[in-house]
Parts: C-alpha cells; sequence; structure tokens
C-alpha cells in the first residue's frame, strides 16, 4: 500500500512546482480545469487519514498549506463562473423578451395580411364575374358580327346579280337606242322629221364629245358606239358619277360630263389587274431577232450577225434584256415550216434582205411575218439596190404591199455589203432602243441623267427605298399566263363553286387547302378561277404566287413574302420604308395586310401556288395560323403526299381523278389539234389505261394525248400506245417522249446537244437562256437550237420563264435526273462546273449581270466550295446587283454559309472598296464607285449597323458632290440615304436638315410634281410622325399622294394605255383607205380615245381628219360635220381656246338648227354647251337666250314636269341672279 508520501517528491519544498505533464512551461501553476477538484478533496482525505494514525506536527502543517491555496483557487474559479453565469442568464432573459416583442408584432402583421387578402379575394371573384360576363358579351358580339357578315355578303350578291341585270338592259337600250338613232337620221336624211322624247337626257351631264349614232348616250354606256369593247372596259370601275349631279351643274366643263378623269383612272386600273402590261414585242424578256435572207444577201446577214449582234446583245444586257438573233440558212431544206413559223410569232423583230429575187420559199415566211402580224410588231425590209439592175416583179410586189399597208420600215441601199450591214444594225438598234424596250427619254433625263441612273429609276419611283427584282415579277405574270393558257376546263366548275363559297363565307375563316397529286391540275384551276374573279369581280384584290421548282428564286420564302408585301404597298398608295431582314419582313407581313384590308373597299385574296415547294414552309408561312383580317382570304394549293401535318386540318379542296369523260375530251382535243382520228378500239383501250391513281391526272393524259397526236397519220399509232401503256406514271411517259424526240434527230451531234443542253438548264438556278446556250455551245446554231427547243417546248418538257429555258413541270426535271444524271454527283457537279466557267469569264470581261449574280454565287453554295463563294461574294458589283435586286435574304444567306458576322462583313467590303478606289480614274469611274459607297451604306443600315453605315454613305455624297455637282440629282440621292441611317439612330434633327436638302435639289432638278420629290415628302412625313409633329406630316402626305396620283395617271397615258393603242392603231388602219363615212367615224372614235388618254394633240388631229372628211363626203352642212364641229369645240375648250371653240360651236349650233327639228336634243345639247361657254367667257348677254331656247326645248321635248326641265330652269335662274349681281355692282359703281 503506498503512503501519502508517495504523491509528493521526497525532495520536494514549498514552491516547488509539480510538472506539467500536457507540456506547460516551468515556472507558473498549470490549470487543469477538470481535474483539480475531485482530486483536492481526495487529497485532503488522505491527509486527515494520515494525521490521525501518525502524530506528528510537520508533515501534517505541511498538507494544510497546500490544500487551502488550492481550495482558495477553486472558490475564486467558482466565482468566476458564477459571474459568467449570471452574465449568461440575463442576456437570455433579454434575448427572450425580445422574440415574444417581435412574436407579438408577427401576430400583429399576420392579422393585418390576413385582412388584406380576405380583401383581394373578393376582388378577384368580383374581376372572375367581370370577365366571365364580359366574354359572354363578346361571344354574343361575334355571333351578331357573323351573322351581319352574312347578311352583308348575301345582299352583297344580290346586289350585284342586280346590277348586272340592269347593266345588261342598259346596254340592251342603248343597243336599240342607237339603233333607233340611225333609223332617224336616215328618216331626216330624206326629209322626214320624226321624234322620240326618249331619246333625250340630261343636258348637264351628257357628253361633249360622242360618237356617230351616240349623241346623247353616256360615256359609260358606250361613247364609242361601235366599241362595246371600251364599254365593257368602264364597267371594270363601278363609281360612276351618274346622270345628275347633286350640286349646281351648269358649270360642268369637259368633252365628258357625266365621268371624270378620276373614274377614267381608276377604270384603266382595273383593266390592268385584268391584264397585265407586257410589251407585245418582247418574248419573255428577250429581244428575239428573226432574219430572212436570200442567197444574194447573204453575206450582209453573216456580217450582222458576226460583227453587230454581240453590241446589240450588250445594249440589251445593260437594260436586262437578253438579245437572241435566229437565222435560218437559206440552203437549208430541212422540213422546218411549224419551227419557223413559231419563231415569227415570238420574234420581237423580223427583218428581210432582199437584192433582185425572191425565192417562192421564203414567201410564206414573208406573208407570215409582214402581212399577217396582228400585233404590230416592229418590221424592217433591207433592199439592196445596184444602178441599171431591176429587181424582180415578186420583190417589187412584196415591197409595195408592204408599204401600202405601212407594215414595215424599208431601207434602199445602194452602196457595199459592209455599209449594207451597218446600216441594218442602226436602225436595228434604234428600233429596240425606241420601239421595243421603250427606252426614250424625256428632255431634262436626256440633260442631266445617264442610263445607268435611269435603270434604277422604276425602283425608286415606284417603292420609294425598297428595292425589287422586276424579273421576279415578270416571272410570276408569265407563269400565271402559262398555267391559265390551256383552253380545257376538265370539269372544274364544281370546284369553282366551292372556291366562290369561300370568299363569300363570313369569317373568320382559315385558309383553304387545294390538294392533288403531281399533276392533277392544281395550277390549272386556280389560275382559271383567278380569271373569273378578276373578270367578274374587278373589285377584289387578288395576289398569287406560283411557285416553281424547288431551289429555284420562286421558291424562296423571304423573295414570296417580300413581292407580296410590295403588292400591298402598291395597291394601298403606302410608301413607307420597308425591312429586308427576313424575320422582320415576317413579322410585319401581316400589319401590312391588316392596314390594306382596312381601306380596301372589295375583298383580298392571297393566292399561292405549291407551296409545299417552299423549303420549311411551316415555319416561314406562321402568318398563316394567325386570324386573318375580315375581308382576307388564303387558298394555297399543296401535294397530296408532301402536305405538312398541321396544315391537314384546314378545309380541303381536293382534285379528284380525272373521269372517262375528262380523259377523252383531253386526249380528243389533242389529236384533233393534229388532225389524228383515233378508232373505238384505241379509245377504249386508252380508257381502260387511265383508270389508276398515276395515269389518270390532268398532265398525264394531256401529254399522252400531244404523244399520240406527235405520231400523226403515220400509221404507228397501235406502236406508241403499247409503248405508252408500259408507263404507269408520268415521268415514265415523259420518258418514251424524250427517247422519242431524239430519235427524231438525224445526227448523234444532235442528240448529244440535246442532253447537254437539259442537263445544263437543270443544273442551274433559275434555267438558262437561249444565248447562253450558244455561248456555252458554239457548235450549237439558232437553227438547231429553235428546233430542238420546239420540239421540248410542244412535248411540256420546256417552257420560257422571264427570258429563260426552264422546266415546265416537276415530272420533267426528274425525269431528265434519272435519264442522264444516274451516276450521281459527279456528273451534276460537272455540269455545273461548266456553267462555273461560264460565268466566271463574264466576271473576267466585267460582264456583271444580273444572270451571273443570280447563278454564281449559288453554284458555289450547292459544290460548297466556300473559298471561291466568298471570293465572289467580294466581287463588289455581284453583291450590288443582289442587293439593290432586294435578294437581301440570299446575300446573307451566302455570307453566313462563309461564316462571317456582320462586322467582318462589313470590314472586308470596306477593304474591298478602298482597294478598287485606288485603281479609280476618270468621272465615270468615281461615280460608279459613288454607287458602291452608297450600296454598302444601304446594306450596312439594313444589317443594323448605324454607326458603321454612315462613313460609306458620307463618302458617296462627297464623290458625287465633287464629281458631278452639288445640286445634281444623284446629291439628293445621297442625302436621302443618309437621312434614313439617322432617322433608324434616333438623330431626327439631322435627318431633318438632310432631307430638306435633297428635297430643294430633287425640286429644283424635277419639278414640284415629279415621284422623286413625293418621296422626300414621305419621309420628311414619316420623321415628323415619329416626332409626333402630326400635323405638318399629314399636309406633307397628302401633298405627295396627289403628286403621285397625276403620275400614276401621266404613266398610264404612257404605259397604261398600251392597251388600248393597239385598238387605237387597228382603227387608224381602217382610215388608210379611200375616204368613207365609215372611216369618218372612225377616226372620231379615235379622237375620243386619244382625249381619254390626255393626248390631246393626237386627239386634235384625228378630230380635224373626221370634219374634213366628212365635209368631203357629206357635205359641210350634214349633222355628223355638226357633232365634229361640237367635238373639236369640246376639246379646244378644255385647252381653254375659247375663242376657237365659240367659233366652232356657232357653226355646229347653225348646222343643227337647219338640219334638225327645232325640239331635236343634240340641237339642245348644242345650244347647252354653247351656253355654258359664253357664261365662262363672261358674255352673259349671249348665253341668256341660249338657256332661254334650251328650257324650250326641253318643255317640248319630256313635258313641263320633267326634272331635266327643272335642271335647265335652276341653270336659267343661277344665271339671271349673276346678272341682277352684276347690274348691281354697275349701278353702285
Amino acid at each position: 500500500m503506498g503512503t501519502a508520501s508517495s504523491l509528493v517528491s521526497p525532495a520536494g519544498g514549498v514552491g516547488e512546482v509539480i510538472e506539467d505533464t500536457y507540456g506547460g512551461g516551468g515556472g507558473e501553476a498549470c490549470e487543469i480545469p477538470v481535474e483539480v477538484k475531485p482530486k483536492a478533496r481526495l487529497l485532503r482525505g488522505s491527509l486527515r487519514r494520515v494525521g490521525a494514525s501518525r502524530p506528528g506536527g510537520l508533515i501534517g502543517a505541511s498538507f494544510k498549506s497546500t490544500a487551502s491555496v488550492q481550495e482558495l483557487e477553486c472558490v475564486a474559479e467558482y466565482e468566476r463562473l458564477k459571474k459568467e453565469y449570471e452574465i449568461f442568464r440575463v442576456s437570455k432573459n433579454n434575448e427572450v423578451a425580445s422574440m415574444v416583442k417581435k412574436e407579438a408584432k408577427l401576430d400583429r402583421e399576420n392579422k393585418r395580411l390576413r385582412a388584406e387578402l380576405q380583401a383581394l379575394q373578393k376582388t378577384y371573384q368580383k374581376i372572375l364575374r367581370e370577365k366571365e360576363s364580359a366574354l359572354e358579351a363578346k361571344y354574343q358580339a361575334m355571333e351578331r358580327a357573323a351573322t351581319f357578315e352574312h347578311d352583308r355578303d348575301k345582299v352583297k350578291r344580290q346586289f350585284k346579280i342586280f346590277r348586272e341585270t340592269k347593266e345588261n338592259e342598259i346596254q340592251d337600250l342603248l343597243r336599240a337606242k342607237r339603233e333607233l338613232e340611225a333609223k332617224l337620221q336616215r328618216l331626216q336624211a330624206q326629209g322626214i322629221h320624226v321624234f322620240d322624247p326618249e331619246e333625250s337626257d340630261s343636258d348637264d351631264n351628257c357628253t361633249d364629245v360622242t360618237a356617230t349614232g351616240a349623241q346623247s348616250e353616256y360615256w359609260n354606256g358606250g361613247a364609242l358606239g361601235s366599241e362595246p369593247s371600251m364599254g365593257s372596259m368602264m364597267q371594270l370601275q363601278q363609281s360612276f358619277r351618274g346622270p345628275e349631279f347633286a350640286h349646281s351643274s351648269i358649270d360642268v366643263e369637259g368633252p365628258f360630263a357625266n365621268i371624270n378623269r378620276d373614274d377614267w383612272d381608276a377604270a384603266v386600273a382595273s383593266l390592268l389587274q385584268v391584264t397585265p402590261l407586257f410589251s407585245h414585242s418582247l418574248w419573255s424578256n428577250t429581244v428575239r431577232c428573226f432574219i430572212i435572207n436570200t442567197d444574194e444577201t447573204q453575206l450582209e446577214a453573216d456580217i450582222f450577225i458576226r460583227n453587230y449582234s454581240p453590241k446589240l446583245q450588250r445594249v440589251c444586257e445593260t437594260m436586262g434584256y437578253f438579245f437572241q438573233v435566229v437565222h435560218f440558212s437559206a440552203e437549208n431544206e430541212r422540213p422546218l415550216k411549224d419551227v419557223r413559223k413559231w419563231e415569227i410569232e415570238k420574234s420581237s423583230l423580223v427583218i428581210l434582205l432582199l437584192h433582185l429575187t425572191l425565192p417562192s420559199c421564203l414567201l410564206e415566211d414573208c406573208e407570215e411575218a409582214f402581212l399577217r402580224n396582228p400585233e404590230e410588231k416592229p418590221r424592217l425590209i433591207y433592199h439592196r439596190m445596184e444602178d441599171g439592175r431591176v429587181s424582180s416583179v415578186s420583190v417589187q410586189q412584196l415591197i409595195e404591199q408592204i408599204s401600202y399597208m405601212n407594215k414595215a420600215k424599208v431601207i434602199d441601199h445602194t452602196g457595199g455589203v459592209e455599209e449594207g450591214a451597218y446600216e441594218i444594225y442602226t436602225c436595228v438598234e434604234k428600233i429596240i432602243k425606241q420601239d421595243i424596250l421603250g427606252c426614250e427619254m424625256t428632255e431634262l433625263e436626256g440633260k442631266d441623267l445617264s442610263n445607268k441612273e435611269e435603270s434604277t429609276a422604276p425602283e425608286e419611283e415606284v417603292f420609294g427605298d425598297v428595292l425589287w427584282d422586276a424579273h421576279d415579277e415578270q416571272e410570276q405574270m408569265e407563269a400565271f399566263q402559262q398555267a391559265s393558257n390551256s383552253t380545257c376546263e376538265l370539269g372544274f366548275e364544281k370546284y369553282f363553286e366551292r372556291l366562290n363559297d369561300l370568299v363569300a363565307a363570313p369569317a373568320p375563316i382559315p385558309p383553304l387547302l387545294v390538294s392533288g397529286g403531281p399533276g392533277s391540275g392544281k395550277s390549272l384551276l386556280l389560275s382559271k378561277w383567278i380569271q373569273l374573279q378578276q373578270k367578274h369581280s374587278p373589285n377584289t384584290l387578288i395576289l398569287y404566287h406560283f411557285v416553281g421548282r424547288p431551289m429555284s428564286a420562286s421558291s424562296e420564302s423571304a423573295l414570296i413574302i417580300k413581292r407580296l408585301t410590295l403588292k400591298l404597298m402598291q395597291h394601298s398608295w403606302l410608301v413607307s420604308p420597308l425591312t429586308l431582314d427576313p424575320a422582320k419582313l415576317l413579322e410585319e407581313f401581316p400589319r401590312w395586310l391588316e392596314k390594306l384590308s382596312a381601306r380596301h373597299q372589295g375583298s383580298i385574296i392571297i393566292i399561292i401556288d405549291s407551296i409545299d415547294q417552299i423549303q420549311q414552309a411551316e415555319k416561314h408561312m406562321k402568318w398563316l395560323i394567325d386570324p386573318l383580317p375580315v375581308n382576307v382570304r388564303v387558298i394555297v394549293s399543296v401535294n397530296v403526299e408532301t402536305c405538312p401535318q398541321a396544315w391537314r386540318l384546314w378545309p380541303t379542296l381536293h382534285l379528284d381523278p380525272l373521269n372517262s369523260k375528262d380523259v377523252k375530251s383531253l386526249i380528243s382535243a389533242e389529236c384533233n389539234s393534229a388532225n389524228v382520228k383515233l378508232t373505238k378500239e384505241q379509245e377504249k383501250k386508252l380508257e381502260r389505261h387511265c383508270r389508276s391513281a398515276t395515269t389518270c391526272n390532268a398532265l398525264y393524259v394531256t401529254l399522252l394525248g400531244k404523244t399520240i397526236a406527235c405520231v400523226g397519220n403515220t400509221g404507228k399509232i397501235d406502236e406508241t400506245l403499247q409503248q405508252c401503256f408500259q408507263c404507269q406514271d408520268t415521268v415514265s411517259l415523259y420518258r418514251l417522249v424524250l427517247r422519242s424526240i431524239q430519235e427524231s434527230l438525224q445526227s448523234d451531234k444532235e442528240k448529244g446537244l440535246l442532253k447537254e443542253m437539259l442537263c445544263v438548264i437543270g443544273v442551274s438556278h433559275n434555267g438558262v437562256s437561249e444565248s447562253e446556250l450558244m455561248e456555252l455551245y458554239p457548235e450549237l446554231s439558232s437553227a438547231v437550237l429553235a428546233s430542238l427547243v420546239h420540239s421540248l417546248h410542244k412535248m411540256c418538257l420546256l417552257t420560257y420563264g422571264c427570258g429563260l429555258l426552264k422546266f415546265q413541270h416537276l415530272q420533267a426535271w426528274e425525269m431528265v435526273r434519272l435519264e442522264y444524271m444516274e451516276e450521281g454527283e459527279n456528273v451534276i457537279s460537272a455540269y455545273r462546273q461548266k456553267l462555273v466557267e461560264y460565268f466566271t469569264i463574264q466576271l473576267s470581261r466585267d460582264r456583271v449581270t444580273w444572270r451571273s449574280a443570280d447563278e454564281l454565287p449559288w453554284l458555289f453554295q450547292q459544290q460548297g466550295d466556300k473559298q471561291k463563294l466568298h471570293k465572289c461574294l467580294l466581287n463588289l458589283f455581284v453583291s450590288q446587283n443582289l442587293y439593290k435586286r432586294g435578294h437581301f435574304a440570299e446575300l446573307l444567306s451566302y455570307w453566313q454559309l462563309v461564316g462571317k458576322d456582320k462586322s467582318s462583313m462589313a470590314a472586308e467590303y470596306f477593304d474591298s472598296l478602298k482597294e478598287y478606289e485606288k485603281s479609280c480614274e476618270g468621272e465615270e469611274s468615281m461615280i460608279c464607285l459613288a454607287d458602291l459607297y452608297e450600296t454598302l451604306g444601304r446594306f450596312l443600315k439594313d444589317l443594323g449597323l448605324l454607326s458603321q453605315a454612315v462613313a460609306p454613305l458620307q463618302r458617296s455624297l462627297e464623290i458625287r458632290e465633287t464629281a458631278l455637282d452639288p445640286d445634281h440629282p444623284r446629291v439628293a440621292q445621297s442625302l436621302h440615304q443618309l437621312a434614313g441611317v439617322y432617322v433608324q439612330w434616333k438623330k431626327f434633327g439631322n435627318a431633318e436638315q438632310l432631307y430638306k436638302q435633297a428635297l430643294e435639289i430633287s425640286e429644283n432638278a424635277y419639278g414640284a410634281e415629279h415621284p422623286r420629290v413625293a418621296r422626300e415628302l414621305d419621309a420628311l412625313a414619316t420623321l415628323y410622325q415619329k416626332q409626333n409633329k402630326y400635323e405638318q406630316a399629314e399636309q406633307l402626305r397628302k401633298k405627295s399622294f396627289k403628286i403621285r396620283q397625276k403620275a400614276a395617271r401621266q404613266k398610264g397615258s404612257l404605259c397604261g394605255f398600251a392597251l388600248l393603242r393597239q385598238r387605237a392603231l387597228q382603227l387608224e388602219e381602217l382610215t388608210l383607205g379611200k375616204d368613207t363615212p365609215d372611216n369618218a367615224r372612225t377616226l372620231n372614235e379615235l379622237g375620243v380615245l386619244y382625249y381619254l388618254q390626255n393626248n390631246l394633240e393626237t386627239a386634235e388631229l384625228f378630230l380635224k381628219r373626221s370634219l374634213e372628211m366628212r365635209e368631203r363626203v357629206l357635205g359641210p352642212d350634214h349633222p355628223d360635220c355638226a357633232q365634229s364641229l361640237n367635238n373639236l369645240a369640246a376639246l379646244y375648250n378644255e385647252k381653254k381656246h375659247y375663242d376657237k371653240a365659240e367659233e366652232l360651236y356657232e357653226k355646229a349650233l347653225d348646222i343643227r338648227r337647219r338640219a334638225l327639228a327645232p325640239d331635236h336634243p343634240s340641237l339642245a345639247y348644242t345650244v347647252k354647251h354653247l351656253a355654258v361657254l359664253y357664261k365662262k367667257m363672261g358674255k352673259l348677254d349671249k348665253a341668256v337666250p341660249l338657256y332661254e331656247l334650251a328650257v324650250e326645248i326641253r318643255q317640248k321635248s319630256f313635258g313641263p314636269k320633267h326634272p331635266s326641265v327643272a335642271t335647265a330652269l335652276v341653270n336659267l335662274a343661277v344665271l339671271y341672279c349673276q346678272m341682277d349681281v352684276l347690274i348691281l355692282c354697275w349701278k353702285k359703281e
């Protein structure tokens, strides 16, 4: 057992420190907070027990002292801990008290929020009830609106039927009226006076200029009595003024008082919608020159083709047209009669080269070209003459006959062959520029503006700053005309009714889906229905788009939406900036549709054919899903197999397969055209064959009929039928047709050229022109090319579109790929490379045409050659051509393929321009450089890079001010574009200053009423509107609108009346013979027609000729002479030549007083017009007796209570009041 001494070292003493086993330092007591107290108690107990057993003082006292020290330490520790506990307790009590306060506060907040929640719940319930009641009211309103729309459409249909019925009745009455007037004139000529009071009309609203036999009829009833076509033109516009004006009618001026110029302009606008403007001298954007020559003039023909046709080709290229010379050699004995006739019909210009003789084999071509020329296309005869030698009788007779009919221009040449060819060239160039392309320049344009500027004028004048491509529009017009050329209806009447029901159905209504298999006739149905709508509903605006082959320009969604938007802008007279960004354009199109639908009085119908051929059609045509405006209807056609799934829920009109009756009629029509008769057995075989889904569609049956018709009466019909029966779809039948064409060719060379031609067309972007084919294959002559194209066109393989040869149907394109390109991409790439090389050579020769800009980048894209594509895009003229024709989305997609962003594009274009600027010398190149800078600035603005767009536009402005003149119109163009950037940049002060400068320059250069002035006014109005200056903006818009209206009338006079000019020329031909009353009447009608064209000088010429001829044939006192005098007087009245008008009116009145009964209506008309003229001239003393005589005549003719008598009395009363006022003024003086 151990003792207490074992716990203490024997050597230890007072103050000795126990060693700290935990590593504490010596010299200090180490505190062990947990073990101290138990050990101290244990030690004290041990010592007490030892002291009790062993008495002694020393050792016990030592342990007691040690224990007391430790106890004191423990007490101190205890006190410290107690204080800490008190502090801790107090702090926790404070925290508890604070938490209690917070809890009370949160309770109060909770109660408040609960109260607010209950109030909000009550408000929500109230709003919910109001919403339900509003929805119920909305549905009721929609039901009422639908009922109203239904009733309104029903009334419109009833009114339309009533109107058409009454118009027909009026036409019948007017026709009977003319017959009665003719009889009346014959009786009066015999001395018998007969009068029918029903012939009279309102004196203040009749026409001054009238046609023979129609002295008192309205213009809308056919002022040109012998021309019902003119009446039908006027029926296109239904806003006639009517026989009586509500206001005072005594001051009605002009020769056509019952219809004003606005009505005429609107009627012509409607007519132009029915018949789009096309130059009859052009065949699909191509100037075609057909040359007929004899062996004697072969040298002139060869020199002209070799030396001068390339120059003419460049002239046409600069204007955006192709030039094609068609020449069949004289020694060619092949049976090409149909080909030659077809080429003559297509030709813009026919040139006949003669010397001494004319072979009989050319006589038929000469008669076809020069004597049978219904469209009045330009014709030219080159006649080389020699001293001492006389041309043959046939040559002299032909020239005399053509000269007598005024059918051609004749060149009599007496020099050498070279001089003759040059004389032909100069004459042909003049004909192309003036007669075919219509490039006559006004005096201002000829002095101040270059040809290059004028080539871009139409886009700016018609659509402001909007860039558009005329070729795209022409391609659509041609596609519509080609689709509607078929004369076979295929039982479309039932489909027409369904389409009509769609138009008449109450809105809202989703688009109508016209579905069918390939070649089922969807395009034909839609085009025929469009024609019917334009004919019977002229107030209906129809926007159509025919999608062509996939990957072509017509299938690009951005171009489709932009084209439809431009058509909306054109018809709504809205000219405002239009974005070129495809995404924004897609967003803005419904807004434009809403704007026009609110302004347009009739319906708007949008038709898109083959919409499923558009890439990602659902994405880019998503506006079809949105609700359309009330008066807008949409019709789209799709292939059953490729129709998007989401669209299948729309109302659908499915084209059924052809029945046996339609099949028989189609095949019979084709056979009858070729005088081919089928036996009963053959007809039954055809009927049995055309029963499957792939053999009873319209395209297959049409192609089958053409194949049989081509065989003709050769006796191989049964053999051909057996071959056709093996073709179970359209593609295989096309293959049979192609092989039959190959077999008809005489040489392997021609077969090879046929393959090359079809393959090149197949791999191109939009097609290939004939001139390009001849340059690609120099061994291809114009005669062989014409023969091949004729065969392919006849069999529905190829067609023309904007001057390019392209496949007429998608199945023909598929057949060519299967027939010639089965080896795959290697063959396709080889043909594309051939096109690449051709267009690359054009670029190296600085021939950057719209064709090279369209084809070359696309070909590089298809080949995946990004490096060459990048280099092509950096050709400034290629990019400029694409951008200025509105192909912004296409240009952007090329750059994205290259992998460049917007900033990179801008930087690279800047670098290219800087390099190009180093090589620019001379005024012409500097002007071209300014155009490039302007194009770059506009391109960057459309990209949204406004800060970078300013620099090129400013540079363009500097160059033009230096190279041209500070007041040149091109400077105004730069100012306008720079201001447009500042508008987008919200720097309105800078923009306003620039717009005003551009306006001032344009007014000084063009006059105050030019379309370019209207463009600046529109821009300023838009700027003021953005600044909330609505009053100023409205004033400028009104002024701009008047200018554009007037410009449209002038444009209609110069261009739109080309439709009427053909009729005028036909009428002129009738007047070239002997003097007859009929010819005199025709001259009078021509005067009326030219007056309506605002061509007063020509109208005066024809009215004078009519008067002179009538005086020679009928005598100076005949009533018809009075009519010519009256019309001529009305013309002078319009020209404000009042003295001449007074003299002629007095002569007309004198003749009618002597020749007609005292109460004849024609006499009353002359009296009234002369009285109005006297009043206008201030000769009131002369006017009063005539007004009194007019009242007297009307009272005798119609009775005292007739409305026209009241009108005449009002006129007389007004005149008396004016005389009283003058008398009072005289008395005061």
